[in-house]
């Protein structure tokens, strides 16, 4: 998740209130006008007594550490792979997700791609029907004890199946999610372990 909250704001064309959410790679303040910063925008970004501070003068009110957080978060960005927790050495596989960057970015990370699904550190599961959804239970018994399932599905107006959907289905297999991430511009992942 990316970060969010209630702040007061000063533009060039005066204050506003409300709230200000960042997930990388855009800053997006929602008052009485919804306005968005992302690339060049965000370059320069600071923490200024207690407020965030954006090259153009915006200026929102976080308090002192919560602006320096915001303004390192967003100047030093996470990658996706940071973003899921891959580690180097994970025993690691992916199921369906059509992501060609993807399985280049674990192999740059020293992840283990495994083809036989046993012991898994993290599986990666597409899932944008009922049933694909109704496998879930079925790649459970593929993870670690300690192993997450990432279910990945698309995001938006392209969404055919919903969160709430994803998470009933996974915790009708006795899984609990505890993290949802923007895979990429056009999907989304809920990461799933077992209930302790």
């Amino acid at each position: 998740m990316g970060k969010d909250a209630q702040v007061v704001a000063r533009f060039a064309d005066g204050a506003d209130e409300g709230r200000l959410q960042y997930e990388a790679p855009k800053l997006v303040f929602r008052g009485a006008r919804r306005r968005v910063w992302d690339g060049e925008g965000l370059k320069g970004v600071r923490a200024e007594g207690g407020e965030l501070v954006l090259a153009d003068g915006s200026r929102f009110t976080l308090g002192e550490k919560p602006a320096a957080s915001w303004a390192d978060a967003i100047a030093n960005p996470k990658g996706r792979l940071d973003k899921i927790g891959v580690k180097a050495g994970m025993r690691v596989a992916v199921l369906g997700v059509a992501d060609d960057a993807f399985a280049g970015e674990l192999a740059a990370r020293e992840a283990l791609l495994v083809d036989d699904p046993k012991g898994l550190d993290l599986l990666f599961y597409a899932a944008d029907s009922a049933e694909e959804l109704a496998r879930i239970g079925g790649l459970v018994p593929a993870l670690a004890e300690k192993g997450a399932l990432w279910v990945v599905s698309r995001k938006g107006k392209a969404a055919t199946v919903k969160d709430v959907e994803v998470m009933a289905a996974a915790r009708a297999c006795g899984l609990v999610d505890n993290k949802v991430v923007g895979f990429s511009d056009t999907l989304t992942a809920l990461r799933f372990t077992r209930r302790r």
